[in-house]
Parts: structure tokens; C-alpha cells; sequence
């Protein structure tokens, strides 16, 4: 039984295995990542997911630059910038 909607379109989260399969590493070392707090995830409970939404963003900025894009970069601007967005109330996270 497939769970797919018709005419969903793209997902907003993949899980870490379709994840590591679209960048083409192995599921474990984006565990390791995640853990280490080094790549974009959402944990709900004891799983994870990846938005749809970093994946793009992680592909543009590679294709765009032409040269080697680091997740954990890209992760700690998006932490600071929601820090400073909860510091002065711009928004509710």
C-alpha cells in the first residue's frame, strides 16, 4: 500500500535515508551529522527528518558557488539568526 497523495507534489521533509541518498552519502554519516548538530533536521520524538526547504537551499548554494558548501555553516547561521530574531521579538519560535 503506498501512502503517496496524488498530485502532492514535492515533500516538505525527507527522511535521513531519501536524504542521504539525494547527497549521495551514507545514511549513517548524516546521522553523525545531525547529531553533531553539522546538518539541518528536525527531530520528532526519537526520528528525524530533513526539510525539503535545506536540501534546496544546500543544492543552490553548491551550484551557485561551484565549489565545496558546508551544511554546518549553513546551520549555525540559520541558529543565530533565529537567536537573534527570539532576542528581539521578531519572532516565535
Amino acid at each position: 500500500m503506498s501512502t503517496a497523495m496524488p498530485n502532492a507534489g514535492s515533500p516538505a521533509f525527507y527522511t535521513v535515508k531519501e536524504a542521504a541518498r539525494i547527497v549521495r552519502v551514507d545514511p549513517s554519516t548524516l546521522y553523525r551529522a545531525i547529531r553533531e548538530d553539522a546538518f539541518p533536521a528536525v527531530r520528532v520524538r526519537t526520528r528525524y527528518v530533513v526539510p525539503a526547504a535545506a536540501l534546496d537551499r544546500l543544492i543552490a548554494e553548491a551550484a551557485e558557488s561551484g565549489g565545496c558548501v558546508d551544511p554546518a555553516r549553513m546551520v549555525a547561521e540559520w541558529r543565530t539568526a533565529r537567536e537573534v530574531a527570539q532576542a528581539t521579538g521578531g519572532a516565535s519560535w
